[in-house]
């Protein structure tokens, strides 16, 4: 399964990085496939795993900030691994063609 979170601190501020660096700190330090970009940060593994990674993350944020948004979509399809690779090389194959 990949999960994409997005956690947001609310009653911070504008600038939340530094939040933000909290929640993905959680998700680089579980040692399970990950990516993090502007908007989301990605994650790949089990359904117990990855759901208890995103848990710590927004309790990572929620420690510092009086409100937290979570915002999540998961891709659930058992028996694929190596999602986070290959999904975007199918995409990359057909733009170069």
């Amino acid at each position: 399964m990949i999960v994409a979170f997005s956690v947001t601190p609310l009653g911070v501020g504008e600038d939340v990085g530094e939040y933000v660096a909290d929640a993905v700190r959680v998700v680089r330090e579980s040692g399970l496939p990950n990516r993090t970009d502007a908007m989301f940060t990605s994650v790949e593994g089990e359904w117990d795993e990855v759901m208890d990674v995103v848990r710590r993350a927004v309790a990572a944020v929620e420690a510092r900030a009086p409100r937290v948004s979570l915002v999540l979509k998961a891709d659930i399809r058992p028996g694929v691994t190596d999602g986070l690779t290959s999904k975007v090389e199918t995409v990359e194959r057909h733009l170069s063609r």
